[in-house]
């Protein structure tokens, strides 16, 4: 279309896309590590949203809410297990889907 902004949304206003962020910028606004960070991860507590293409993992803006939510649980006394399935239900996965179909 001739003319057409692509930044545009229907009603003319501006879309601005989502912030994604580099580990070193979680870490730095978490105070968390890298490697608790990666833990996290592979447990399923925080999931990347995708990866730049040499590699580098990119978190959206959810991840701070969840580790928030972590710190508060983890106050509480629950193992990261526990925690993991706590999330699963007060989050929704970036696709919008449960991993395991629930």
């Amino acid at each position: 279309m001739e003319g057409h902004n692509p930044l545009e949304g229907q009603e003319g206003d501006v879309i601005i896309p989502p912030k994604l962020y580099k580990i070193g910028e979680v870490m730095y606004y978490s105070g968390l590590s890298r490697q608790i960070l990666h833990n996290y991860t592979q447990l399923g507590l925080i999931k990347e949203k995708t990866r730049t293409p040499s590699g580098h993992r990119l978190y959206s803006e959810e991840v701070f809410a969840r580790l928030k939510r972590i710190k508060e649980l983890k106050a509480q006394g629950y193992s990261l297990l526990q925690i993991r399935d706590i999330l699963e239900r007060e989050f929704s996965v970036d696709s919008g889907e449960k991993e395991d179909g629930k």
